[in-house]
């Protein structure tokens, strides 16, 4: 038996550049805050295992 539904619609909404623009720098703010969390964790690691370790 198949389940036949009505048409759907669906409402389409337009894309503005600005809209997309502030989306991927809010994306690249992020992604670059996390990349210097990341890099200065590691350097902190590497810095402790240096003073330990040797």
């Amino acid at each position: 038996m198949a389940d036949h539904h009505g048409p759907t619609t669906m409402e389409l909404v337009t894309v503005r550049s600005d809209d997309i623009i502030a989306e991927r720098r809010s994306f690249y703010e992020s992604f670059m805050t996390a990349t210097s969390w990341a890099i200065g964790a590691t350097v902190l690691v590497l810095v402790l295992m240096w003073i330990f370790l040797v």
